[in-house]
C-alpha cells in the first residue's frame, strides 16, 4: 500500500481532484489512446466566508448603519445577510425577556445558509436574566442560564471549541457572533480596512505570551511556555515569565505584533506598540468584556482601539475559570491554518457564555490557496489546512457497490504549509472519497466528501 508523507497536510476547500488516465486498444495503433474521463471529487470549502456571515443593524442608530454599509462594500456581503432590527442602543445590557424577542427576529430573518453573525453596535454587550450572558454568546446559543450560571461555577461548553466544523450551524445549530466594537465610525472603518488587508497576508509577526505578577489574572500560562519552540520556523514567540524574570509586566514599544495575551486589569501602554492587521490581543480580567465602561477595568475595545484586529473578555464575574477565556494554543493553531478570526476565537473558549468576543470576524491572514496538479504520474497537492496528529485517507472504489480501498493515509505531524504527494488511481476507478477528523469528534472520521 502506498502511503503519504506523514509530515504533509492536505485542504479543506472547495476544489476538484482530477483523476487523469488514458488506456490503448488492444494491439491497436497505441498512438491513438483513448483519454479516460477524469474522475472528480469536490471536496468542502474551508470555512465562513462573506456569504455565511450575516450583518445585524440596529435600525435608526446612525453609526450601526453606517458601518453595516461600510462592512457590506468592504466584505461584498450579499443584500439578503444584512439584517435590520429594532434594538435600543444606550443601554449596556439588555433583559433576558428584549433579547428573546430580539433574537426570535434575527432568526426569523436568516437565510439559511448563513454560518454567523456580526452586530455594529457597542451597547448592549451583554443579556440579563437569572444570570448574565454576552450578547454574542446568547446570540449564537440563545439565551440559557447554563451556559451563565450565577456566581463563580463551571458552565456548559460550546461543542465548537477546538472543532474542526466549517460550517457551526450545519453541524452544531449555533451561529458564531461578533459584535464589532468600534467606539466611532472613524475607528470602526479602520478596523473594517485593517480585517481586509489582512487576509493572505502570510504574517511571520511576534506574539507575546505574558504571565504577570498578577497571579489571579495569569492563571492561563502554563499553555504559554512550549509555544515559542512549537512554532519555531513559522511564528516568532516570545513566552515572557515576569514573575521569574523581573521583568515589565506589560509590553512598550514593540512593532508588527501579532498576537498578545496576558492577564491584568489595566494593561498600560498598549497604543505604544503596532500590530499587524488580523492581530489578535486579549487580557484576562472580570469586566474587560462589559462595554462600553469594563466596570472601571480596561475595556476590551480597547485593544481595537490601540491597532489589534479582535479580542474577547467577559461581561460578568467569571472567576479565573481557564476554560472562559481564550487558549492562545488553541487559537494559533486553528488561526496559522486557514480559519477566519471569527472561527479561530470561537473555537479557542471552551466556556464562552459569559464572554463577548469583539473585532472584525473575517480577518484570514493565512488564508489556505490548495492546488492540486498531476506531475510525474503522481498527484501534488499543496495546503496548509489539516490537524496535526489526526488522521486522513483519500480511498477509492472501481463500482458503486464495490468496496472502499485506501488509496493513501497520513497523519501531518505540524501546521504548515506543504506540497503532498500522493500516487495516482487506478485507471478502472469509478468513485474517490475523503475521510477526515469528523466536524464534531475529531477522534472519529468521517467522509467529508465523495465523488459522485
Amino acid at each position: 500500500m502506498q502511503h503519504f508523507n506523514p509530515n504533509v497536510r492536505f485542504w479543506r476547500h472547495g476544489l476538484s481532484i482530477l483523476l487523469l488516465a488514458a488506456c490503448g486498444g488492444g494491439g491497436g495503433d497505441r498512438s491513438q489512446t483513448v483519454p479516460v474521463a477524469p474522475l472528480m471529487l469536490n471536496l468542502p470549502r474551508s470555512g465562513i466566508d462573506s456569504a455565511g456571515l450575516a450583518v445585524i443593524v440596529a435600525d435608526g442608530d446612525r453609526q450601526s448603519e453606517a458601518i453595516s454599509a461600510y462592512y457590506q462594500a468592504a466584505r461584498g456581503i450579499p443584500a439578503a445577510n444584512i439584517i435590520h432590527v429594532k434594538l435600543a442602543t444606550g443601554a449596556d445590557q439588555i433583559s433576558a425577556a428584549d433579547f428573546a424577542a430580539l433574537k426570535a427576529e434575527v432568526d426569523a430573518k436568516l437565510p439559511a445558509a448563513v454560518q454567523a453573525t456580526l452586530l455594529t453596535w457597542t451597547a448592549p454587550s451583554r443579556v440579563v436574566g437569572s444570570c448574565t450572558m454576552s450578547i454574542t454568546s446568547a446570540m449564537a446559543f440563545g439565551f440559557d442560564a447554563k451556559y451563565c450560571g450565577a456566581g463563580c461555577v463551571a458552565t456548559a461548553a460550546s461543542p465548537y471549541f477546538d472543532s474542526e466544523s466549517v460550517q457551526p450551524w450545519v453541524d452544531f445549530r449555533i451561529r458564531p457572533s461578533m459584535l464589532l466594537g468600534a467606539g466611532t465610525l472613524a475607528e470602526a472603518r479602520a478596523l473594517i480596512d485593517r480585517g481586509v488587508s489582512a487576509d493572505a497576508s502570510f504574517p511571520v509577526g511576534e506574539g507575546f505570551l505574558l504571565r504577570t505578577r498578577d497571579s489571579a489574572r495569569s492563571v492561563r500560562y502554563p499553555d504559554y511556555p512550549s509555544l515559542p519552540s512549537l512554532w519555531s520556523g513559522r511564528l516568532l514567540l516570545d513566552y515572557l515569565d515576569n514573575p521569574a524574570t523581573g521583568a515589565s509586566d506589560s509590553l512598550s514599544g514593540k512593532s508588527g505584533l501579532l498576537f498578545y495575551f496576558t492577564g491584568l486589569a489595566k494593561v498600560p501602554e498598549i497604543a505604544s506598540n503596532s500590530y499587524r492587521p488580523g492581530a489578535a490581543a486579549d487580557h484576562l480580567t472580570s469586566y474587560g468584556g462589559l462595554l462600553p465602561s469594563a466596570n472601571g477595568q480596561m475595556p476590551i475595545t480597547s485593544w481595537l482601539a490601540a491597532g489589534a484586529t479582535a479580542s474577547f473578555g467577559t461581561v460578568a464575574e467569571p472567576c479565573n475559570f481557564t476554560q472562559k477565556f481564550s487558549r492562545a494554543s488553541v487559537l494559533i493553531d486553528h488561526y496559522y491554518r486557514g480559519d477566519t478570526l471569527i472561527e479561530a476565537y470561537w473555537k479557542a473558549v471552551e466556556w464562552p457564555g459569559q464572554g463577548l468576543h469583539v473585532g472584525e470576524p473575517l480577518a484570514r491572514p493565512f488564508a489556505d490557496k490548495p492546488s492540486f496538479s498531476v506531475v510525474n504520474g503522481e498527484y501534488l497537492i499543496s495546503t496548509r489546512m489539516l490537524r496535526p496528529g489526526s488522521s486522513y485517507a483519500l480511498e477509492y472504489r472501481e463500482t458503486a457497490t464495490g468496496a472502499w480501498i485506501q488509496l493513501a493515509d497520513f497523519t501531518p505531524a505540524q501546521a504548515r504549509a506543504q506540497t503532498l504527494h500522493a500516487p495516482l488511481a487506478p485507471a478502472g476507478a469509478s468513485q474517490l472519497r475523503w475521510l477526515a477528523p469528523c466536524p464534531g469528534n475529531i477522534q472519529q472520521q468521517c467522509v467529508l466528501s465523495q465523488s459522485g
